[in-house]
């Protein structure tokens, strides 16, 4: 096994904890999903929002999980790049995987897609 970085990014319509948690929480499954992934893989998750986000903690979504309440996590704020996609939650799991560079499917969704089109998840 080697560890290896995950990448997700999703978007928000509005600064609202019942959103953001909502929209944490499935981006944040689908990358589970889509890369079989257990708590017991993940070394740690960083959430990063843009500055217009500050509702609450996207890490709440994360805690609520059986099994991730082990599971370190960090939230910050991105830095406020003018013309960057606003309203933006981003995950980066690093994790213990056997799965090549190839393998790994990072997870872009809702609005995020505009980021990674390549990447993006119907």
């Amino acid at each position: 096994m080697t560890t290896r970085g995950i990448r997700g990014a999703t978007t928000v319509t509005h600064n609202n904890t019942e959103e953001i948690l909502e929209a944490t929480l499935d981006l944040l499954l689908e990358i589970v999903r889509a890369n079989e992934l257990t708590p017991e893989h993940v070394t740690c998750l960083w959430i990063t929002v843009t500055d217009d986000i500050n509702a609450t903690f996207p890490a709440r979504a994360v805690r609520d999980i059986p099994g991730w309440e082990h599971v370190a996590v960090l939230c910050a704020q991105e830095i406020p790049v003018p013309g960057a996609l606003p309203m933006c939650v981003r995950l980066m799991l690093l994790v213990n995987t056997d799965r090549s560079l190839q393998q790994i499917v990072h997870v872009y969704a809702r609005g995020a897609t505009v980021l990674r089109p390549e990447r993006a998840r119907a």
